[in-house]
């Protein structure tokens, strides 16, 4: 699959897909690289276009400085928002946002920043409680830690594996960008604002040791109506756990249905 960065840098997806097919864009979790989730492409085949989010100071903006979340949130919202504007009123493409843990949150603000676009259709958060609890105090914590420390703290979050834990020169290379990402999130302060009239989807693994149905309930309170929540298998990483099928699954079924209402 040939990608092409698009949206001033924000944007990097498949550069054939059709004029018309819903947009999907994804934020990743801390550490991690949205454009990851391309690989999910094939299995979504042409029914939705899949695109990596990408903040300055990762990828191919990695000389650029880091932003705040917020920051974040107001960049890739100022950036969908110009590329559903530059669509036109006849040519616009159904919007969804699907993120990841620390990705979920980013999703969530960006979402608040997207109220007034008809595109959007629907939130997907996945691994995360409720934005109201966070930052959580582990995640405080943790962003307090340098080194080795941190490497062997992360393990709560599933992060580093053993084979990387040994390897200094390994985890000289990650760590910067991990530590940044988990400080970026314990700087988060959450505002209470009016629920999200969008359809948010919520998915947790039923072995998440960092998520609980009390956490995720709280969900409601940011929603007008209250969000579909799905418990999958695996853990924090259900989808590398079992696989991506779950969430594609979800996907789809959204944009389909979506699609069912346009027509009818």
């Amino acid at each position: 699959m040939s990608v092409s960065v698009t949206g001033d840098g924000w944007f990097v997806s498949r550069d054939d897909a059709a004029a018309h097919t819903p947009l999907v864009y994804c934020f990743a979790h801390a550490g991690g690289d949205s454009r990851s989730f391309l690989a999910w492409q094939e299995e979504l085949g042409d029914e939705a276009e899949l695109v990596a989010v990408c903040p300055p100071g990762r990828a191919h903006r990695a000389r650029e400085a880091r932003p705040t979340l917020a920051g974040f949130a107001d960049g890739a919202a100022s950036a969908i928002r110009a590329r559903a504007g530059a669509a036109g009123a006849d040519g616009t493409r159904p919007v969804y946002l699907f993120g990841h843990s620390l990705g979920s949150l980013v999703a969530f603000e960006t979402a608040r920043r997207l109220r007034d676009v008809p595109a959007l259709r629907r939130l997907f958060v996945s691994g995360v409680s409720a934005p109201s609890l966070a930052p959580s105090e582990r995640v405080c914590r943790l962003a307090a830690l340098e080194g080795r420390a941190f490497a062997e703290a992360l393990e709560f979050f599933e992060g580093l594996p053993p084979e990387v834990l040994a390897q200094e020169e390994v985890l000289d290379l990650l760590l910067p960008g991990v530590i940044a990402d988990f400080r970026m999130a314990a700087g988060y302060e959450y505002t209470a604002a009016a629920p999200l009239s969008v359809g948010v989807t919520v998915i947790a693994g039923r072995d998440d040791p960092y998520l609980s149905a009390d956490k995720v309930a709280l969900w409601e309170g940011e929603c007008v109506r209250p969000p579909e929540c799905h418990w999958v298998d695996g853990g924090h990483f259900h989808f590398r756990d079992t696989g991506p099928s779950a969430v594609i699954d979800l996907l789809l079924s959204a944009v389909r249905a979506d699609q069912h209402v346009e027509v009818i």
